[in-house]
This record gives structure tokens, sequence and C-alpha cells, in this order.
């Protein structure tokens, strides 16, 4: 247990801890650790919070404790939280086309032979991502501003170039905040310490971005393609259906397009002159 450090727990750290804890404890009695609790990016279930949603889920997740996937018993509670903090990065835009923010907390366990296992597991990386339990007054349609599922808009698809999701807003409760297998946030777990946890997201959003650019180049491209080999085809229908299909589909069709659009328009050889003994017609072709 000596072994496994945890965040350096300063003075106002044990403070804060002590005020919710019912015995004076010590900073070697507790291990401490940072998270990265939600964001305002659209998640896996096409949903994100807004700004005021983090700010206010800030407020409401202090002192909450952390259980497991979601299962509310006492015998899960292992953690607490004890401050939190909405973190913005300057530079750095989500998809919904506004500043990236993301809900920092800090919590604490005890240093006891019951969670020797679990900070281990913490330490390890084997136990990091975690998802929140909350509750939202609104969800907006990102499409049409319509609220709580009041329009046909599928989360998910896109509408004329827009994706639709829904925005929570309003948050009234935050239950607690639970170790999960499959987050419906992608970012959202354990942050390594000294400064790691920045730079690690920043390299893992810009690889996501990557990403998206190649399937959106992609997708162009098949709609490209499949105009060539058919030109009785609607580019503006095709360009949309593609922006469902993931890259295997996509792949698939640019060879078969490809290949199609070959046979409609096939190259002619390229021949050198007869008389290109010359220098002047040494780089002379026929096309």
């Amino acid at each position: 247990m000596e072994n496994w450090k945890g965040l350096a727990v300063t003075e106002e750290d044990l403070a804060r801890i002590n005020g919710l804890a019912k015995a004076e404890l010590t900073a070697e009695q507790v291990y401490a650790f940072t998270l990265r609790l939600c964001d305002n990016e659209v998640d896996r279930d096409f949903e994100r919070f807004d700004s005021q949603a983090l700010e206010r889920l800030g407020e409401l997740l202090v002192g909450k404790s952390g259980i497991f996937d979601h299962q509310w018993s006492t015998r899960g509670q292992t953690a607490r939280l004890y401050k939190t903090e909405v973190v913005r990065e300057s530079g750095e835009r989500t998809r919904a086309g506004d500043e990236y923010r993301w809900l920092k907390g800090w919590a604490y366990l005890l240093r006891t032979e019951k969670n020797g296992d679990l900070i281990a597991e913490i330490e390890g990386g084997i136990k990091k991502e975690v998802s929140v339990g909350c509750s939202a007054g609104r969800s907006v349609c990102s499409i049409c501003g319509a609220e709580n599922g009041g329009c046909a808009h599928t989360p998910g698809r896109t509408y004329d170039g827009g994706l639709c999701f829904r925005e929570l807003k309003d948050v009234t409760d935050a239950y607690e905040w639970s170790f999960v297998a499959v987050p419906a946030q992608r970012a959202a777990g354990v942050l390594k310490r000294f400064g790691q946890d920045r730079e690690e997201d920043r390299a893992l959003r810009k690889e996501a971005e990557l990403g998206r650019k190649y399937l959106k180049e992609l997708r162009r491209e098949v709609a490209r393609l499949a105009m060539l080999a058919d030109d009785g085809l609607d580019g503006d229908i095709f360009a949309k259906a593609a922006q469902h299909l993931e890259e295997p589909e996509l792949l698939e069709l640019r060879r078969a397009y490809e290949a199609r659009a070959a046979k409609r328009f096939p190259v002619p050889a390229q021949l050198r002159r007869r008389d290109a003994g010359k220098a002047e017609d040494a780089e002379a072709f026929l096309v």
C-alpha cells in the first residue's frame, strides 16, 4: 500500500476531505486521484452537456460517492469527490463547433487493506473509465430545437450536413459517479499525474480529428467515383447516404466503383513517338 503514492494531498485538499469525513483524517490515511468526469462533447449516445450543465454538475457532484456500474448500493461505495472544476481548452472545438470544456474532479478513498486492490487497479490503469449519474430538466434537439423528443429527428443521423444530437440542459440533480467498462463519454476516466492527462487527451483528440477528416475525404471520393460509374445517380442523395457508412463499407464501395468507372473511361496507353530519337523529342509522348 505504501508504494501507491496517488496525488500529493495539500492542506487545502485535506481540509476539504475532512469537511466530508466524520473522523479527522491525515494525509497518510487517504489516497487521492483526479478524474475527467464528463465534457461538452457529443457522446456515444449522441447527447452532450451544455456549458451551464457542466458548471451545475460540478456544484452538485462535490461530496458524491464513487461506485461501480451505477449500482446504488452501500456495498459499492468506495470513493468520494471533494472538489471539482470546469476546465476550458482554448483552441479546441467540439463536434458542435463550440469551445471544448470538461469537468475535472478530485476524489479520495481510504488507504485500507480492503481498498488495496482497488488502488492498485487505479494505479495500473485497470479501473479507469467513469460515468456520471444525473438528471437534466431539458433535452434539446440540435437540428430544430424541439425539447424532450418532440420531433422526428433521429440522434446520430445527419440532416443537411448537420449531426443530430440531444443537448442536455438545466441539470437538476447529480446522484453519483461510477467506474464502468464502457463510458458514454469517450474521454471520461481517471487522469494521469504530473500533467500527462492534458497532453494525452490532446493527442487522442488530434487522432480522432484526423480520423474524421479521413472518413470525410473517403466519403467524398466514393461519391465522386459513384457518379463517374453511373451518370444516372443522384449525387446529393448518394452523398447523404454515404454519411452513415463507415470505413469497411466505404472501402468496398470505392473498390467496386473504381472498377466500374475504369470500364466506362479506360485510360489510353502512353506511347513514345517513333521519331523521338532527337534530343528535343526525347520527352514527347502520344496520349
